[in-house]
């Protein structure tokens, strides 16, 4: 049970239970489902209609990213939910980036994602990118950059740089608020939280 309890449609204003509607729309189209729970983490930015607004441009823009291909996108936003062990992100993550092609063995093997044969030199360096982007403090070395920059272009390694801050606000806001899964993957393999080192 989050912390704070939400603002649902029908204590919303208008404004806002427009947004709750094409949130939910968003939603259910990038999973597949449509779980009771899904729209907490928006339904506590209801409090705040403003910020609201601010975050859901900040969310659209961030879904239309499409310079760095799909894959890195999907390895770094569900290797960042893991290592900031946001229940509700790791859920949503978990079925968002197997509908991108995530396979289950790609999800259950991300935390030894150094050894494992299922991710190559590229996959290694955008996990290592989010791992080091996600530590307290963040630390990022040269090399890593480098080795980033000889992979990807500037505009695909800002997407990245950008989609990995973003999954880690989405889940320090619900770590601090306590919400937790939603139900998106029920049922199926999930990823696994695991604190960086």
């Amino acid at each position: 049970m989050p912390r704070i309890k939400g603002v649902t449609s029908g204590e919303a204003g208008f404004g806002t239970r427009i947004i709750y509607f094409f949130t939910r729309r968003s939603m259910v189209s990038a999973t597949g489902r449509s779980p009771e729970r899904m729209l907490e983490p928006v339904e506590m930015y209801g409090h705040s209609p403003a910020l609201l607004r601010a975050y859901g441009r900040m969310e659209q823009a961030t879904g239309n990213l499409k310079k760095m291909p799909a894959r890195y996108m999907a390895l770094a936003g569900v290797k960042t939910a893991t290592l900031v062990a946001c229940e509700y992100c790791i859920d949503i993550g978990s079925q968002i980036f197997r509908q991108l092609g995530l396979t289950d063995e790609e999800l259950l093997a991300l935390p030894a994602y150094k050894t494992s044969p299922l991710f190559d030199e590229f996959d290694r360096s955008v996990l290592d990118y989010a791992t080091g982007m996600t530590r307290t403090p963040a630390e990022v070395s040269d090399d890593l950059f480098a080795t980033l920059e000889s992979h990807f272009e500037a505009d695909q390694i800002i997407e990245l740089t950008h989609l990995i801050a973003m999954e880690n606000m989405r889940g320090r806001f619900g770590i601090g608020l306590d919400i937790g899964s939603a139900g998106f993957s029920e049922g199926m393999v999930c990823a696994i939280p695991v604190r960086p080192n």
